[in-house]
């Protein structure tokens, strides 16, 4: 994780802090948070402490909210785009086969204007 990202991630801001940063009430975060919307992390105390990434995703919610977006359809956002993440990493964290390697292979030769095009007689979709 990049430091940026890192500082980014700190759960540091109590919830009143949270609540003029957002313009929400304390029921409104607590809710979100028992909805999953929000995950804020608790210290020694118990008390919930939000990370700038938390205050972003409040304050997504809220546009959602006011664009006419109900809760349920902003957890299957939440809930697809963490589908798409979690896919984009197991494929990144694949070995590529040689089927994969001989697609890409295809796709430059075919971007670089070298294959693929109709006039030349070649099917850019026949594995090379």
């Amino acid at each position: 994780m990049k430091g940026k990202e890192l500082r980014r991630s700190l759960a540091v801001l109590p919830i009143g802090t949270v609540m003029k940063l957002t313009s929400l009430t304390a029921r409104q975060i607590r809710y979100y948070e028992s909805q999953g919307l929000v995950l804020p992390q608790r210290n020694d105390g118990n008390r919930r402490m939000y990370s700038l990434n938390d205050i972003d995703r409040l304050l997504e919610i809220k546009d959602y909210l006011d664009d006419g977006v109900n809760v349920a359809g902003i957890k299957a956002i939440y809930e697809q785009q963490a589908a798409r993440e979690a896919a984009r990493k197991a494929k990144q964290d694949r070995p590529l086969t040689d089927a994969d390697v001989r697609q890409i292979l295809q796709d430059e030769l075919i971007r670089q204007g070298g294959l693929g095009h109709p006039q030349d007689g070649v099917d850019p979709h026949r594995p090379l």
